[in-house]
């Protein structure tokens, strides 16, 4: 691996939803000790660093994106001495640890809240968003939740409105109030000052709502939600300006980064995070990607759109998965296709120009499990059950073994396990050498052993057939094409007046093949994933 450039341009991200993942302790929840006693299985796969989901103590209203301390951790995951102790072992294993902040809302149980409703003449009122019923029985503006239902709600002891953009239980903080950002940038400041490596920002674009709290315009949408424009009570212009601010603390601790989460469906407004000068965050997720179809061009135009954004001089990032949707190899199923477009997508991922974050269980091909009702969890699947999935199916505990339980604890976890663990865990999963896992630790050393691909330019191909996805990743006088097939069908391919006079070596193909490729004529296997390494002038 290169060390000129920042560690995060050349990494792979782990993302891991504690409360999922292992526990160690017999209580049905996954802890801190639990990721600790697998940091030995984290490491085998190849990745650079752990993106850890909100641990803060937390009512669990929203499972800790409602925190209630911010310098704290919650008894349910272990101690500040076992996040110490995860540091120095993670660190040791060449492991860095990236924690979630959630600038925008705490809990209605954080002291702050507490003493911000407890009288209009708190110093901590203005702390939060409190406004007067315009008159008696009515809301200050229109401005829908997000979980559903109104984003305003009555306080009777000092009789005003307050704002939550999520639920009742999760007040949004003012971030007008210049006390407010102290103490949130205060507390980044706490944890970077433990060693922590970085942060992923939460919403960013929801920190900022209207000075003027004008109503949201009217649209058509399938819930009342999704029946407003939301230009009043999100992605402010001003928000960008707590990215920047975010950037000057973390710039003060050398080798920090800071990855924004920016919920919008408008890639042109996103890539605003990144600041006009390069001052923004360090990266920004980009949602279309995840959204987009299984496709070849659907999959090329998100890439090459978002590239064009945010200009050269940024970095992006990519993911297929995450805690909050369904699973990709879920939403890309294909009947007995489904795995190998797993495959094509975990190539794609990990070859593109951009640091790649992997959600724990991808590796293994764990799927969105379907909850039943009395078992959901989370607020956003009981609110519209059964309409809405919710984020439960993407939550379900990591497989680890064919045990009880899947091996994840020796009590019942607090979500079902998916049935289909006694044939899809990780210990299955290390004894065959055609596994989903060995395919992603095989992509993972691939970037990992050649500059092309961990920091290399990007250049697609234009003479591929319809269904292909090719590109170029180009580092030096390395060259190294990925060739990926989108479609069932199997693809004959030349490209020699393209890439011009060049042998080609395969790094890695899927499914495995020995003959040789000569450019001017080949053929790609349905499903297929071809990495070449070039040889001989450009």
């Amino acid at each position: 691996m290169e060390t000129t450039a920042p560690w995060w341009e050349q990494a792979v991200i782990y993302q891991i939803y504690t409360r999922s993942f292992y526990d160690s302790d017999g209580d049905g929840i996954g802890d801190l000790p639990g990721i600790i006693s697998k940091l030995d299985y984290i490491s085998s796969l190849g990745v650079d660093a752990i993106w850890l989901n909100p641990i803060y103590p937390s009512p669990q209203y929203d499972f800790g994106y409602d925190i209630a301390d911010y310098r704290g951790i919650d008894p349910q995951y272990g101690t500040m001495a076992d996040f110490d102790r995860l540091l120095e072992e993670a660190h040791g294993r060449g492991i860095r640890i990236i924690m979630d902040i959630v600038p925008s809302v705490t809990s209605h149980l954080h002291p702050w809240f507490i003493e911000s409703r407890s009288s209009r003449r708190s110093p901590k009122r203005d702390w939060y968003i409190w406004r007067d019923a315009p008159r008696p029985g009515r809301y200050p503006n229109n401005w829908r939740g997000v979980f559903g239902g109104r984003a305003w709600d009555w306080d009777k002891k000092t009789r005003q409105y307050y704002y939550h953009n999520s639920l009742p239980e999760q007040p949004d903080l003012n971030w007008r109030n210049p006390e407010v950002e102290k103490a949130v940038l205060g507390a980044m400041e706490f944890w970077f000052a433990k060693g922590v490596d970085g942060f992923r920002v939460d919403v960013l674009n929801y920190v900022y709502k209207d000075e003027q709290f004008r109503n949201n315009p009217y649209c058509l949408g399938r819930r009342p939600y999704e029946m407003q424009r939301h230009l009043y009570d999100k992605d402010r212009p001003e928000a960008v300006e707590v990215g920047f601010k975010m950037r000057q603390l973390a710039d003060r601790y050398p080798g920090r980064v800071l990855a924004a989460e920016v919920f919008m469906d408008n890639p042109a407004e996103a890539a605003r995070y990144y600041g006009p000068d390069g001052d923004g965050t360090h990266m920004v997720f980009n949602f279309t990607f995840m959204f987009s179809r299984y496709s070849a061009a659907s999959f090329r135009r998100v890439v090459e759109r978002w590239q064009e954004l945010i200009g050269e001089r940024n970095w992006p990032c990519f993911f297929l998965s995450n805690h909050d949707n369904p699973r990709h190899i879920s939403r890309y199923a294909a009947g007995r296709r489904t795995e190998a477009r797993a495959r094509v997508a975990a190539a794609m991922l990990l070859t593109l120009r951009g640091t790649p974050f992997l959600y724990m269980g991808e590796e293994l091909g764990m799927r969105s499990v379907r909850i039943r009702r009395h078992e959901l969890m989370d607020p956003v699947g009981i609110t519209y059950w059964p309409f809405h999935p919710g984020r439960d199916i993407a939550r379900t505990p990591m497989q680890w073994t064919d045990e009880d339980y899947a091996g994840f604890s020796t009590a019942k976890p607090w979500l079902p396990v998916n049935p289909d663990y006694p044939s899809l865990n990780a210990a299955q999963a290390e004894a065959d050498p055609r596994s989903l896992l060995t395919w992603y630790r095989k992509l993972i050393r691939l970037r990992r052993e050649h500059p092309a691909l961990a920091r290399g330019s990007y250049r697609s191909l234009q003479r591929v057939p319809g269904g292909v996805y090719g590109y170029l990743r180009e580092r030096g006088t390395e060259r190294i094409l990925v060739l990926l097939n989108f479609t069932g069908r199997k693809k004959r391919l030349s490209l020699s007046d393209e890439i011009g006079p060049a042998g080609a070596q395969i790094l890695l193909a899927d499914p495995e093949r020995a003959d040789p490729v000569e450019l001017h004529r080949f053929y790609l296997d349905a499903d297929g994933v071809l990495i070449l390494k070039l040889t001989g002038e450009k």
